[in-house]
């Protein structure tokens, strides 16, 4: 009996023993199925989908606009500088400082012009509605060509001489430069004017009784009365304009 008894108690044990080995197998197995069995994540857990990826546009160079001619038709109908009649005698004898331009008639300005052989504007006949400053813009000039002709306010009719001529003399219109405190300005004027018409008449002998008798002794300054006499001997209709009208 204790043989038997060995005997199966060796046999259990060694089943056993033998089993064990399988049961771990079938435990690793049922495991790695469990693993393989994926639970579907929760909303909280859902990857957000990531964007697409770009997709390069192909790159076509741009063709160069045309060159705009605008500029230059600007340049064209503008001033690129004033002009202005200047002194360096203390005023007796004036000369234009930079090229006269028309730039066409315009509103306030539509008189017509004589040019010289270079086309550089001479003279303006004023035309009715014109304003002094808006012709003197036609020209790139500063606006002083009414008083550079002996005139308060330009008329209709009246042609306006641009550029003086720097070896004859000029006398203000408002007074000479010397004139001293409590000048009579208004009988001045009125005897440029009136020597003015006569020299646009062609009427010498009334410009010399005009010189002579009136305007010769509101002058002080006797390199002026010289120069001024000289002129209005010499019957010159130039220097007798530029003198008076």
């Amino acid at each position: 009996m204790e043989k038997v008894n060995s005997v199966c108690q060796y046999d259990v044990m060694s089943g056993a023993h033998k089993l064990a080995p399988v049961l771990v197998a079938l435990a690793v197995t049922a495991a790695a199925l469990a693993g393989c069995t994926a639970t579907p994540p929760s909303a909280s857990q859902t990857p957000t989908p990531s964007a697409p990826a770009a997709v390069a546009e192909p790159v076509t160079e741009a063709s160069p606009a045309p060159e705009s001619t605008e500029s230059e038709s600007t340049e064209s109908e503008t001033c690129s500088g004033m002009s202005e009649v200047i002194s360096r005698t203390g005023g007796l004898y004036w000369a234009r400082e930079g090229t006269l331009r028309d730039l066409g008639p315009r509103d306030f300005a539509a008189g017509e012009v004589t040019v010289d052989e270079d086309g550089t504007p001479l003279t303006y006949t004023v035309e009715p509605g014109d304003v002094e400053a808006v012709i003197a813009e036609r020209f790139c000039a500063y606006p002083t060509l009414g008083s550079m002709n002996h005139v308060r306010v330009i008329q209709p009719g009246q042609v306006l001489w641009l550029t003086p001529d720097p070896d004859s003399p000029w006398i203000p219109y408002y007074g000479p430069n010397d004139a001293p405190e409590g000048f009579l300005q208004i009988p001045y004027q009125q005897a440029i004017e009136s020597a003015g018409r006569a020299v646009d008449a062609g009427d010498v002998d009334a410009v010399r009784e005009m010189w002579n008798g009136t305007l010769k002794g509101m002058f002080l300054d006797q390199e002026t009365i010289d120069a001024v006499q000289k002129a209005v001997d010499s019957g010159d209709p130039d220097q007798l304009r530029q003198l008076f009208s």
